[in-house]
């Protein structure tokens, strides 16, 4: 993936020391992540907006069986892949492979999406 090395060179603090929040981080294409709770603090919130907005299409459309969940979680899992290897372009391994950082969240996100479709 990329040069860790280098993404540290790269970092600094913006606004004159003070600290730069997450969100504005997960927004910006190639972000530096000093502490790794942040980034994934990160994936387990977009997760969950993905099952909420999910679970409200799925309640409207119906989509419902093995065919709705089946097609919720290759998009929950797919959507939050590409963000992490494309957009933010992280080494996998630094947050204990890929399958931690496919599965951070997932079931939290399952259990709101089952809540919201069934609501």
């Amino acid at each position: 993936m990329t040069n860790n090395g280098k993404r540290k060179e790269d970092s600094h603090v913006a606004n004159g020391g003070l600290k730069v929040s997450p969100w504005s981080k997960a927004f910006n294409r190639n972000a530096v992540w000093e502490e790794k709770d942040e980034f994934l603090d990160v994936i387990y919130w977009i997760r969950q907006i993905i099952a909420i907005i999910l679970g409200v299409v799925w309640g409207i459309a119906p989509l419902k069986g093995f065919l709705g969940i089946a097609i919720f979680c290759a998009i929950n899992a797919g959507v939050l892949y590409l963000y992490f290897s494309s957009f933010q372009q992280i080494d996998e391994e630094e947050y204990g492979g890929l399958w931690e950082l496919t599965k951070e969240g997932f079931m939290t996100s399952f259990a709101l999406f089952l809540v919201r479709v069934f609501s």
